[in-house]
């Protein structure tokens, strides 16, 4: 059994990536690891909120979700994002929680860490890769230790397999328009396992 702690940290506007999250913390769970879902803080005004219907759903259904801070990040030994790309980059509520993190990283609490990352867009090359980069980018100066997905396992050639981390295209209705369930559970898993390596070997 699994005693490795994964932080499933996401920013979710439509709904997407909170449910990329779920299932995220359901294959980790399933690998026999300890999770905690976090989202990371809203910064759209209100008044924004307000007049996005999807948008209100959203913030209302993961009202009760604690926001992610450096403790969490200390705690983890691997870390899921999930956050949908914004002109080829991440949103920028996701770069603002990392841009804080600089105290644990001059402390060299962010080095080693595990991390994946997840992330959705409009239409199949809405900047998908180029968002998990702009996010690998910054773990690089982590010093973490970055595990993208791949083509570790069948299903990565059918939905959802982006060989950087699964990728998924929502309709104009909000709605995303393949299962990736599959995908997520194989990178949340595989995350798990090089966490088990990495923790193991440097107990």
């Amino acid at each position: 059994m699994s005693n490795v702690k994964v932080a499933v940290i996401f920013y979710s506007m439509g709904g997407t990536n909170f449910q990329l999250a779920k299932w995220a913390e359901e294959g980790a769970k399933e690998a026999g690891a300890e999770v905690k879902v976090f989202k990371v803080q809203e910064l759209a005004p209100q008044s924004a909120i307000e007049g996005n219907e999807a948008w209100k759903a959203t913030v209302e259904a993961t009202k009760d979700i604690p926001v992610a801070s450096s403790a969490d990040i200390e705690w983890a030994d691997a870390i899921i994002f999930s956050v949908p790309t914004r002109f080829g980059n991440m949103a920028s509520q996701m770069k603002q929680f990392l841009d804080t993190q600089g105290g644990l990283w001059a402390s060299g609490k962010t080095v080693n860490k595990v991390v994946s990352a997840m992330t959705s867009a409009q239409n199949p090359h809405g900047g998908q890769e180029a968002t998990l980069l702009s996010l690998y980018t910054s773990m690089m100066h982590w010093g973490a230790i970055i595990v993208p997905p791949g083509y570790t396992d069948p299903v990565l050639f059918g939905a959802g397999g982006n060989p950087y981390g699964t990728s998924v295209t929502v309709g104009q209705d909000g709605k995303m328009i393949e299962d990736v369930t599959d995908a997520v559970k194989h990178q949340a898993k595989r995350t798990v396992t090089v966490a088990e390596w990495v923790k193991k070997g440097n107990q």
